[in-house]
């Protein structure tokens, strides 16, 4: 079994590379063995299963991934975290090293391309103040990743995972609707961390689904039009996205949704309807 990190471990490694974690980055180290095997355990990670891992710090969830996956892409944007992760992997899990590859790079630049084997799984510890732009980003751009398990700020988790009619549906859930099948996986408390953040956290999975047939791009316009004026009704909040208040008013009744409906309560084949009215009637 491999050995993990401990929270004396942590300490001494990053007091070594003179790392302070700092909130530009959103870093806080998993420093509980057994959460780092529940979240293994939980994303059923197997010996045929390429994961990438954004974020992976010091290594605590890198170490656990290494002993079951087939093989581990790190991508780590602090170049010291970057540089010492293979170390740390070398000499906690010798016999695992060949299997990890790390990726000196921002998460939200990276590329299929970027990967000489295409990954299945997204498994991290995600930074609270990327989250979802890294998720999406992944979802969009790497079209290997089938599926995924990702800790996140438990507000975040709430959102990603939220039904239509809730006060927490929002332009995320929907998006993440499009891709994916996803649910909560449990809650993580914010002692396991070092340092400890402010909030506890939540685990996300999820399952890639066939995406609607439609345009991406101007779904997630009307999307982020109804939920960034969210208390408004859809013919006022999508006034500038279809042209004007009237012309909303048409493309809502054209998708069959009345005008004075909010965005908070279309799911994701809603928003798919309003996009195809207006591509109908801008022909």
């Amino acid at each position: 079994m491999v050995q993990l990190l401990t929270t004396t471990a942590i300490r001494k490694i990053s007091g070594g590379l003179g790392i302070k974690p700092t909130k530009k980055w959103g870093q806080n180290f998993v420093v509980d063995g057994n959460t780092v095997r529940r979240i293994v355990a939980t994303a059923q990670v197997g010996p045929d299963d390429v994961v990438v891992e954004v974020g992976p710090g010091l290594g605590s969830l890198t170490l656990g991934l290494l002993e079951q996956a087939k093989r581990v892409f790190a991508v780590e944007i602090d170049p010291k975290l970057a540089t010492a992760l293979g170390s740390t992997v070398e000499h906690k899990a010798p016999q695992e090293a060949a299997k990890l590859s790390v990726i000196h790079c921002d998460a939200m630049r990276i590329k299929a391309s970027d990967f000489d084997e295409p990954p299945s799984a997204l498994i991290a510890n995600l930074p609270y103040n990327v989250a979802v732009p890294v998720v999406l980003h992944f979802l969009t751009n790497i079209p290997s990743v089938r599926r995924g398990l990702v800790m996140v700020q438990k507000e975040v988790a709430d959102r990603l995972t939220a039904s239509p009619g809730s006060k927490i549906y929002g332009a995320p859930s929907v998006k993440m609707a499009w891709y994916t099948r996803s649910k909560r996986a449990g809650s993580v408390s914010r002692s396991v961390f070092w340092p400890v953040p402010n909030v506890d956290s939540g685990l996300v999975a999820f399952e890639r689904i066939e995406p609607p047939q439609a345009d991406r791009v101007e779904v997630f316009k009307a999307v982020d039009a109804a939920f960034g004026q969210r208390r408004k009704m859809l013919r006022q909040a999508l006034k500038e996205w279809a042209g004007s208040v009237a012309r909303a008013e048409a493309i809502c009744e054209a998708a069959a949704i009345p005008p004075t409906q909010r965005g908070e309560a279309l799911d994701v084949h809603q928003f798919v309807a309003l996009a195809d009215a207006k591509a109908a009637l801008d022909a």
